[in-house]
């Protein structure tokens, strides 16, 4: 019988959007890097964080009590903060490292934080904000934006203003669309492609490849994440697989710009499989 090293991560991922665990999917990316990961044990350990939230919050908690108990447990208590000094760690993509380690980069900061909170009673949103994930409350008359990379910030629109102009040297204005909330499988995607780019700047083909089918999982119809698994099958000498991932992005993505360049990589790695076997 064949493994499929991938099994729990389809699993989790392949359902309605409100079903899935996203504390789970983004444990299941690590098995990459640790394929003995105990999932279960990480989200008793963020349901912990949740019982220790609850015990500085009581029923006629209003949203920023909650929010401040949030801050004091994960940032003051438990020492979470943002990894500013080795920002392009793998590490800093799993979920599991950065339980251990109480450190990460925005989106998993924004995982942990949302998963506690939902834990409590408090339904936050994933905000993919250029270079900046952020969570949000949406409430009947108010929306909160809160910065788990900076410990759980309450940011104000001119401070989202300041961040985006930080990032982008003013080349990009403050608008409401960027502040629109995510679905999970877009922020598991975001996580993914993070890896993905490290991974391939890297030149660790086998570890981007694992990314990208993890991707492709998430998204069966990502031209771009196929055509870019068939380059990597490709430098690892997997002519069937990359013929077969080439063949299918011309399908999806008939008219890309890159598509003349595909079809010949297309002609060449026919001939070549024609030829070993």
């Amino acid at each position: 019988m064949t493994i499929d090293l991938f099994d729990d991560f389809r699993r989790s991922v392949e359902r309605p959007d409100d079903q899935i665990d996203l504390a789970r999917a983004a444990l299941e990316i690590a098995r990459d890097d640790c394929p003995s990961l105990d999932v279960g044990e990480y989200l008793s350990r963020i349901d912990q964080l949740a019982v220790a939230v609850k015990r500085r919050v009581d029923a006629g908690s209003n949203i920023y009590r909650t929010i401040a108990a949030l801050n004091y447990v994960l940032f003051q208590e438990q020492g979470f903060h943002g990894n500013r000094e080795n920002y392009y760690d793998p590490k800093n993509s799993f979920l599991n490292e950065v339980i251990d380690r109480n450190t990460g980069i925005p989106i998993t900061l924004s995982i942990l934080y949302m998963e506690v909170a939902q834990r409590v009673g408090l339904s936050l949103r994933g905000v993919s904000f250029p270079g900046h994930f952020l969570v949000k409350y949406v409430g009947d008359d108010e929306e909160i934006v809160i910065d788990p990379f900076n410990k759980g910030e309450i940011k104000s629109e001119e401070s989202l203003s300041k961040l985006l102009d930080d990032l982008y040297q003013r080349r990009l204005a403050l608008h409401r669309d960027l502040l629109s909330p995510v679905t999970k499988k877009q922020i598991i995607k975001r996580v993914l492609n993070n890896l993905k780019m490290i991974y391939l700047r890297e030149n660790n083909l086998v570890k981007a490849l694992a990314v990208l089918q993890r991707l492709v999982i998430v998204d069966p119809r990502s031209e771009g994440d196929i055509r870019d698994r068939g380059a990597v099958y490709l430098k690892l000498e997997c002519f069937n697989y990359a013929l077969a991932d080439f063949e299918n992005y011309i399908q999806i993505a008939p008219d890309a710009t890159d598509a003349g360049a595909v079809k010949e990589q297309i002609i060449n790695l026919t001939k070549q499989v024609r030829e070993i076997h």
